[in-house]
């Protein structure tokens, strides 16, 4: 199963670089595979460590795709890394062993530190539309464009029937960056 996070890295000048990212739990491991090339990838060679944060905060899923990055943060507890201070829990986790890919290398990773930090309530229909349409727009180079439209058409009836003014804004975010690629 694919869980849909929001992974911060360091870069080696201790920036930090903010990615929505489909994680996978399995046997107590954390698989992290960004694509190649990605700061993330390039972040996870260096150092060897990231923290897998949830949030049900769509303006940061959609942010990250249309150039908007600079989030609340915090610093971890047990990793040179920083976390979303907004975040409902994040993980820290520790590079075990990494597995090349020629498209996504694989990162199994160990949790050293976890936290919950709010409740989470669960994504109302809206929300899921913006990370499904944040996916899409992270794939506008591998996918027809026919198709990126097509299941936008469809999210946008989750849209128009329970977004609030972030999920709103979030989408706006997002069509805007379709529209400029297509352009």
């Amino acid at each position: 199963m694919i869980y849909e996070t929001v992974i911060t890295t360091m870069n080696p000048d201790g920036e930090v670089h903010i990615a929505p990212m489909g994680i996978r739990h399995e046997q107590e491991k954390y698989l992290i595979a960004p694509f190649k090339p990605s700061r993330t990838l390039d972040n996870l060679l260096h150092s060897g460590v990231a923290v897998i944060n949830a949030t049900t905060d769509v303006l940061i899923f959609a942010g990250c795709l249309t150039g908007r990055r600079d989030w609340p943060l915090a610093a971890a507890t047990h990793i040179a890394c920083k976390r979303l201070a907004g975040a409902l829990a994040h993980v820290e986790v520790r590079v075990e062993s990494s597995k090349d890919d020629e498209l996504r290398p694989v990162f199994a990773c160990r949790a050293v530190h976890s936290a919950t930090h709010a409740p989470f309530r669960g994504f109302n229909r809206a929300q899921a539309a913006v990370v499904e349409a944040a996916i899409l727009v992270s794939r506008l180079h591998l996918l027809p464009e026919h198709k990126i439209r097509s299941e936008l058409k469809y999210l946008a009836i989750a849209i128009s029937k329970t977004a609030g003014e972030n999920e709103r804004t979030a989408w706006q975010w997002l069509l805007e960056k379709v529209e400029n690629y297509y352009a």
